[in-house]
């Protein structure tokens, strides 16, 4: 992911006062040096703060007393980004933050006013590197730390604080705690590239797709229980069927064998309550004329429901036009504006009536609007109003629907009626009501009664199911994945090894290797026995190795093709396992700690000649370090010094301070 530090921003608390601005170059080594108590300790904490970090860990008293906002411009693929947030109080943290963006981006001379949140910004950064939205455990029962990767795990990547740049049992950026710890096991396999987003996309429609099998697989399974049972009822279902008069009592033999069971109860399928009705002859002139009622009523209900079909597709377009002639006239009043504006910037004396300022540099933008406007006004003109005849035609239509409701409602006062004058009607309608609900119960028993394996469709679409679980598995491969793992890691190990010697390692021809299941260095001796980093004694070691596995990562990161790992890497006090112990007891506030003897010396400046050569080799990487060690170390080493925090010169200016603000 190209991702590089521009700028550091640092707002006052006193508005009179303008920003204090730390600029860096980019794809370089960039240094800042300085004495102890400059305030360069607090860099990565304010990087990590406007990146969106749950609390705020920037050192309090000095530094957040004096500013009032935070903030970084940031290089990436859509240009610049400045992120800045509040300084938080008396509270953990704060989620009011500032987003700039553009080609380039101007820093604000004033304090910066919010427009965005920490979490907006983080959902900005997750887009940004193309994280997948998909967690690493698609069934949801792993807990949080199987969930999606965010931009913010990957910072473990970017930051060595100098309580990590030399840890013997640390070696990524919070990974002290269980929490970041266990998260970044679990991503390790994705930023390595073993595990694709395309390959979480499959696990998760693999998961998706066994559910929904194993759903269907139930239901046909239920299915084929269920008409084991039904067809030992087959004789029971035709009987009822004679029962009501849908069938003739010679219609199946006694010894009917089931197909001729199952033959005879279709045939009666398609039957209606009328056909179980006795003859004509046999009804009173009552039970006729409720027949002829109901005839009746069916087609009125029919008309109906289509006049009403109707009447709600008219309506539907009604408002429709409506609503977009308003819509319309809505965009067209609020670009009005836009003309009015072009018209005072073509005169000679063209101010803005608003702030008084003068036109030239948003010509482009009024000529934009006013076309917009034409665009508008045109569109409208094309768009016919809906003509006299259409309200004509929805009046007769609702008309019509009232008729027809009046006549529907009077045939069913009939044939109440007519129902309360007879018995015998009230007994058929009972009658013809058990009729139908058997009619409807059969028509769905002898889809299973046909088929005593179950619904074909429903075995089809299992089969179809089983098909893609086959296809999405063969992508799956765990063989294919463990391979791609150790390739990575092996192109890791080959990049330390080459780094190794180049530092102050006493192992240095050792194999090294990462280990991800511990987040650790493992290196194996000529015994071919596996030491651990804890086990291996000497700062010198622990920090030749955290640098030897920061650039191994990064190189490997920059060589794949949409890498989510921000192209930064910032590392505090690198020198630090040099001072001499003795210093390190006796040493007061604004003390500036030195190196010991002409080793140690030639040790650090190994560490900045393989820094600085690591951002020639992989194009794009961009390294910060924060240390004691000044120009005297590195020498000719090509480096861009950002600063020198000596002689009363620190991160937070003098004039900010309480003591020394006018």
């Amino acid at each position: 992911m190209h991702f590089q530090l521009k700028s550091l921003v640092l707002w006052p608390h006193n508005e009179k006062l303008g920003p204090r601005i730390v600029s860096f170059e980019a794809n370089k080594l960039n240094v800042i040096t300085g004495a102890s108590k400059t305030g360069k300790s607090a860099v990565i904490p304010i990087i990590d703060y406007c990146l969106g970090s749950e609390r705020c860990a920037i050192p309090v008293k000095t530094i957040r007393d004096a500013c009032s906002w935070f903030g970084i411009v940031i290089i990436t693929s859509e240009g610049e980004k400045l992120l800045a947030r509040r300084e938080p109080g008396g509270q953990q943290s704060t989620g009011e933050m500032f987003l700039l963006e553009g080609k380039t981006v101007e820093i604000p001379l004033t304090v910066p006013r919010k427009n965005t949140s920490a979490e907006d910004v983080k959902r900005m950064l997750d887009k940004l590197a193309g994280l997948s939205n998909l967690g690493f455990d698609p069934s949801g029962l792993a807990g949080g730390f199987k969930g999606r990767p965010s931009f913010r795990d990957l910072l473990a990547f970017a930051f060595q604080p100098q309580n990590i740049v030399a840890n013997p049992d640390v070696l990524f950026f919070k990974a002290d705690t269980m929490e970041h710890k266990e998260k970044l096991r679990t991503i390790f396999p994705y930023v390595l590239g073993a595990v694709t987003p395309d390959v979480l996309a499959r696990r998760w429609e693999v998961e998706q797709l066994l559910r929904e099998l194993r759903r269907k697989e139930r239901e046909l399974e239920a299915q084929r229980t269920a008409s084991t049972k039904w067809r030992a009822e087959l004789q029971s279902w035709v009987s009822e069927a004679r029962a009501l008069g849908l069938l003739s009592p010679d219609a199946v033999p006694p010894d009917a064998k089931e197909h001729e069971l199952l033959a005879a109860l279709e045939s009666i399928v398609t039957k209606t309550s009328a056909d179980a009705q006795v003859s004509d002859t046999t009804l009173d002139t009552a039970a006729k004329e409720n027949a002829e009622l109901e005839r009746e009523e069916g087609a009125v209900s029919l008309q109906l429901a289509e006049v009403k079909t109707r009447l709600e597709n008219m309506t539907k377009l009604q408002a429709a036009v409506s609503d977009y002639t308003g819509a319309l006239k809505k965009q067209r009043d609020r670009l009005q504006l836009s003309r009015w504006l072009r018209d005072l910037a073509q005169t000679a004396q063209g101010t803005c009536p608003v702030c008084g300022g003068a036109f030239d540099h948003a010509n482009g933008e009024l000529d934009a609007l006013c076309d917009a406007l034409a665009n508008v006004e045109a569109t409208a003109r094309q768009l016919e109003p809906v003509p006299a005849a259409f309200d004509k035609e929805l009046v007769q239509v609702r008309s019509q629907a009232r008729r027809i409701t009046d006549s529907l409602n009077g045939i069913r006062t009939r044939k109440r009626a007519i129902e309360e004058r007879s018995i015998r009607i009230k007994e058929e309608r009972l009658s013809r009501a058990s009729v139908d609900r058997f009619l409807g119960r059969m028509e769905q028993a002898l889809k299973v009664l046909k088929e005593p394996e179950g619904d074909p469709a429903f075995a089809a679409e299992i089969a179809v199911l089983k098909a893609r679980l086959e296809e999405l598995r063969a992508g799956l491969s765990d063989a294919a994945a463990r391979t791609r793992q150790k390739a990575a890691l092996e192109r890791v190990s080959r990049t330390m090894a080459r780094l190794l010697p180049g530092l102050d390692s006493e192992r240095a021809k050792d194999p090294a290797e990462l280990n991800i299941d511990d987040l650790t260095i493992r290196v194996t001796g000529s015994s071919g026995r596996p030491d651990f980093l804890w086990e291996i004694g000497s700062g010198a070691n622990w920090l030749s190795y955290h640098v030897a596995a920061m650039i191994g990562l990064h190189d490997l990161f920059l060589s794949q093709v949409g890498s989510p790992v921000p192209s930064l890497l910032v590392l505090d006090q690198p020198s630090q396992v040099y001072f001499p112990r003795t210093l390190a007891k006796v040493a007061k506030e604004g003390d500036d700690p030195t190196l010991g003897d002409d080793e140690d010396v030639a040790a650090v400046r190994r560490v900045f000649i393989t820094l600085a050569a690591a951002t020639k080799e992989n194009i794009g990487l961009q390294i910060l370090v924060l240390d004691h060690a000044s120009k005297q170390v590195w020498g000719d080493v090509d480096v861009h010094l950002v600063e020198e925090w000596r002689d009363g010169k620190a991160l937070v200016p003098r004039a900010w301070l309480p003591s020394t603000a006018s």
